[in-house]
């Protein structure tokens, strides 16, 4: 059944279907969620363990690895990664794509639960979560209020800010920036307790003990039944200074005769700085599938709502990823409607009819609002690869419509009616734009259904492509014919028009090419040779460099360093950097690396840089001038990241032996830093840290009934004071306040001090810990990195300009440390390095998929296996012309580029398709086949001609890559155009030539066929 003329005949159906269509596509379109990056849900949980004060390495042997090696059984887990730093260990299990999360939760809770006995008894409850995958913050707020202390206003943020924003819808997790936690100090006297015979650990276990309400039973008293219960907390300071310690030798003493009692704030680890002045803040994260701009709008308005009922709040942007979602969603919009007028301008210089124009223009919002329709139902969002599928498509979405009406508008030149034209030409071209628009959805069907974690990034690209492809074959057969059957005019008498002397030239071509189609073949395979080697010489990256307004700098200070020369530093830092033009503002997030791992010699600074409309330099300016200033301050390591959180060149070394790892780690920096290519080569081991380490004597130990326990709890409890889970809390009108017990910071200010603290002996005692253990002073590792349950060593380096990720991938494989690993010790790409190999080995697998998925559609449809090698040919002939665009405009081998060269698989056979289908026709209308092929190149020579620079058009303005977003877009549209030209052109001149070949050989089998079977019929006969 022709459903073209079923169409013309019916119209009110498919004027109703494009309606409907219509607008559930426009209601979709205001209401689906814009992103910056497609929601990726992938199963991950986190297990958190932290002992106050314990060393990276203590808490590797006795905590890390029995965790990892209790969850290493669990069934379809994919990665194990730890981070541990100085008491905390943090251990990642990444599952398999489609496990539920849940299940991967419970799993690892029973996991651990198994091992818990055998966990030291000083760790706080391990805390068990999911790790969310939308990492990227969605804005960060500084908060500021004249009347309010940095005391008050932590809580003020903490109390009321982040509790209404945790209860808007799509916000999920919000971090405090800089806040201030008040708390209860007991600073104990150091003599008073040597004189009273008393330990920082005894007075902090009496003050404990004696700060509870606890319920203590039910009873029938006086006739009424009611419940007991104790009250022990201490109602002010007053009442805990008086607070009654019991001394070794029976008699009591108030906490005030040992102690000052302080009310003030928690000992800092990390601090925010704004411009150089101290901030305190918050971050907003959101929840899996919300939309950036949606909890963006949403959280300004309650924070509108919270400054309206507390006069002199000032809350402020200083970092979001909206502005740039938002700009990446706008141009991409603007793009897709300057691409559309470029192709229907096209469109009208070649058909010079505005009515046709006009049909064929109307194809392009017919296939694309429907396709916001369907994606929302496939749960995606508007984001960086949907909207590149739908501006990638541009030329496409008319290309189906162009060759309908092309086709339409001859037949009504022959003299036909407006009717019975669109009714003739929809018949005949039918085939050819069903293959076209089944070839393109075959080649991006397979990227739709990839695998793995690329595979959830990329899906919503894939299945874009091919459901705005699947409307705008709809359109091409129900929509266009019935516009051209009532919408042309009827042309009146049958006319000719005049063969020009382009066409001319091009049938002597023709009958040259297909004389000699032996050679044209060959010639055709010998530049896809050449190509293939101009190919291997390009550089490669993953991604191009985006203008995001940002820079970001990971900064660490020396080994020792505290948070207050951190926090000199950084204002240091943020005088400098807002004396370079164009900067906005600086933003110091200190307590911790780009990598999360908490140091309080870490900060991570984030410059503003604005929009590149109102910039006078390039980001890489600006970042020179970072960098020099930077250099300029003493003792300070700092290495740039980008906006995916890593750097150019990024690899781990992988060791069950932690010591052979760290050699060859560092035997590679060596190498590394002596090669210019590097910038600033640096290892997440090359950091260590003082320490005083205290060798407990087991036999002086055993004598005075010490155990090394006791002693390290003795050092804690005096330093830093007990767990914070074990801290006893002092209720100040609701509001739970912490009480720390600890030695005066003047009691513990040096080695001689700390050897003279008391511990009790079995016999009752009081002995300083020198007596049994030996003080010394080393250095020890700041963070161990662990993965797949070995010593991981993270290398990183940017690369110098010109230089691509490519060419210093390779650079880095020759280097003589690389190339000569010790056994047991293994290299591995992280971060960027890792993601390139990965996603491209993905796609390279999904082009194969999605052209043997042409190969089966084609053959399907002609019904032959050797017209879909006709049909394939401008494949290879596109490689030549991807590879000059790319040599001419200065671009690498990237990761747009090959989604590129995926589109173009899709839509360069279209114009064999029309050649070769055509060709088919006339020759079984009776012409001989290479007068059919003249033919059916002639004929179709002006719609492929048409619709390839409509295609080309549409995309012009993604090539300039003049809007936010396009350093994306521009290479891949570059690939595109390049490709697109080049295969155009040649396989108007390779494919008649090889379809003669293809068809004669096609003949020379069927009669061998043929041969065979009356041969062995005869046989039968006989």
């Amino acid at each position: 059944m022709n459903i073209s003329a079923w169409a013309i005949r019916t119209p009110v159906p498919v004027v109703l279907l494009f309606l409907l269509l219509t607008g559930l596509g426009l209601r979709s379109y205001q209401t689906l969620p814009i992103t910056y990056f497609p929601t990726v849900d992938v199963p991950e949980v986190k297990v958190t363990i932290e002992e106050s004060a314990a060393s990276p390495e203590e808490m590797e042997v006795q905590i890390t690895k029995l965790v990892e090696d209790s969850v290493a059984v669990l069934p379809k887990i994919k990665h194990i990664k730890s981070m541990i730093s100085e008491g905390r260990s943090e251990t990642n299990v990444k599952f398999e794509i489609g496990v539920p999360i849940d299940r991967a939760m419970s799993d690892v809770r029973d996991a651990v639960t198994k091992i818990r006995d055998r966990l030291p008894a000083a760790i706080d409850e391990p805390i068990i979560d999911r790790v969310d995958s939308e990492n990227q913050p969605v804005v960060v707020y500084s908060v500021k209020n004249a009347s309010m202390s940095a005391q008050e206003l932590s809580y003020f943020v903490n109390d009321v800010v982040i509790r209404k924003l945790q209860g808007l819808p799509g916000v999920g997790r919000v971090e405090l920036v800089g806040t201030v936690e008040r708390e209860i100090h007991v600073q104990l006297n150091g003599d008073r307790l040597a004189a009273l015979r008393l330990t920082a650990t005894s007075v902090s276990d009496q003050i404990a003990a004696s700060q509870f309400n606890l319920p203590s039973g039910r009873a029938n008293v006086d006739a009424r039944d009611k419940t007991l219960a104790t009250a022990a907390a201490v109602k002010s300071l007053d009442d805990l200074r008086s607070i009654r310690l019991t001394l070794p030798q029976g008699k009591t003493v108030a906490v005030a005769d040992v102690a000052t009692v302080a009310d003030t704030i928690q000992k800092r680890e990390d601090f925010a700085q704004l411009d150089g002045e101290p901030a305190i803040g918050f971050t907003v994260y959101k929840t899996i599938g919300a939309g950036d701009v949606d909890v963006a709008q949403k959280v300004a308005a309650a924070l509108d709502g919270i400054t309206a009922t507390m006069p002199g709040t000032v809350f402020r942007v200083v970092d979001d990823s909206v502005t740039q979602t938002m700009a990446n969603f706008l141009s991409a919009r603007s793009t897709l409607v300057e691409g559309a007028i470029l192709a229907v301008v096209v469109v009208f210089l070649f058909l010079r009819d505005w009515r046709a124009t006009a049909i064929a223009a109307i194809s392009l919002p017919l296939s694309a609002i429907p396709t916001f329709w369907a994606i929302e139902l496939a749960g995606f969002s508007l984001n960086m690869l949907s909207l590149l599928a739908i501006t990638l498509v541009t030329g496409i979405l008319v290309d189906d419509s162009i060759v309908e009406i092309e086709n339409i508008v001859r037949h009504r030149s022959l003299g036909k009616t407006a009717f019975r034209a669109a009714l003739d030409a929809s018949d005949e071209i039918g085939l050819a734009v069903i293959a076209i628009s089944a070839a393109i959805i075959a080649v991006f069907a397979p990227v739709g259904l990839m695998g793995g974690e690329i595979g959830q990034y990329f899906r919503q690209f894939g299945l874009t492509v091919a459901i705005a492809v699947f409307f705008s074959l709809l359109v091409a057969r129900l929509v266009t014919p019935l516009m051209a059957a009532y919408f042309l005019k009827s042309s009146g008498a049958p006319h000719e028009e005049r063969e020009g002397a382009v066409m001319k030239y091009y049938r002597m071509l023709l009958a040259t090419v297909i004389r000699s189609r032996w050679a044209t073949t060959g010639l055709a395979a010998g530049l896809f040779a050449l190509s293939i080697m101009f190919a291997t010489r390009l550089p490669t990256e993953f991604l191009p460099a985006q203008d995001t307004g940002r820079i970001t700098v990971s900064i660490e200070l020396a080994p020792g360093s505290t948070l207050a020369e951190n926090e000199t530093a950084s204002d240091v830092i943020a005088q400098r950097l807002r004396k370079i033009e164009d900067v906005k503002t600086v933003f110091v997030r200190a307590g911790a690396g780009a990598d999360g791992v908490r140091d309080i010699r870490k900060s991570v600074i984030t410059i503003s840089v604005g929009d590149r409309g109102h910039r006078k330099l390039r980001p890489d300016d600006i970042e020179k001038k970072v960098d020099a200033e930077l250099k300029m301050i003493a003792d300070l390591r700092f290495e740039f990241i980008n906006d995916r959180g890593g750097r150019a060149v990024s690899f781990a070394i992988l060791s069950t032996n932690g010591e052979e790892a760290s050699r060859t780690a560092q035997a590679i920096l060596r190498e590394m830093r002596s090669n210019p290519v590097y910038v600033n080569p640096t290892s997440s081991e090359s950091s260590r840290q003082p320490e005083i380490r205290m060798d407990v004597s087991p036999g002086r130990a055993a004598d005075l009934g010490i155990s090394a326990s006791q002693i390290a709890e003795a050092i804690k409890v005096a330093t830093i004071g007990d767990s914070d889970s074990k801290l006893p809390s002092f209720n100040d009108k609701g509001r739970l306040i912490p009480i720390r017990t600890l030695v005066a910071d003047d009691g513990v200010d040096s080695v001689e001090k700390l050897k003279q603290l008391r511990i009790t002996t079995a016999s009752g005692a009081m002995v300083p810990l020198e007596e049994a253990a030996r003080f010394e002073e080393g250095e020890s590792v700041s963070v161990i990195q662990r993965m797949e349950r070995q010593r991981r060593i993270e290398i990183g380096a940017d690369l110098q300009p010109g230089v691509t990720q490519g060419d210093g991938i390779a650079l880095l494989k020759k280097l003589p440390s690389v190339k000569s690993l010790p056994v047991g010790v293994e290299m591995q790409a992280t971060g960027d390095s890792d993601s390139k190999d990965n996603v491209f080995t993905s796609f390279a697998f999904a082009m194969i998929g999605g052209l043997s998925l042409v190969m089966i559609v084609l053959i399907l449809l002609f019904g032959s296996p050797l017209t879909p090698l006709t049909i394939i040919t401008p494949l290879p002939l596109a490689v030549g012309g991807v590879i000059a665009s790319l040599v001419v405009t200065g671009y690498p081998v990237s990761l747009p580029v090959v989604i590129g060269i995926l589109m173009l698989m899709g839509i360069v056979v279209k114009n064999s398709i029309m050649l070769v289908d055509f060709a088919i026709e006339l020759e079984r209308s009776g012409l001989p086949r290479i007068q059919a092929t003249i033919e059916a190149c002639t004929e179709r020579l002006r719609p492929i001609t048409m619709t390839t620079l409509a295609m080309a058009a549409g995309m012009v303005p993604a090539a300039l890559g003049h809007e936010i977003g396009g350093e994306f877009r521009a290479p891949m549209a570059v690939a595109v155009i390049g490709g697109l030209v080049a295969s155009t052109m040649l396989s108007l001149i390779v494919v008649p030539a090889i379809h003669v070949l293809m068809a004669g050989a096609s003949d020379r089998l069927k009669r061998i066929g043929g041969m065979m079977i009356n041969s062995e019929a005869h046989t039968v006969e006989s």
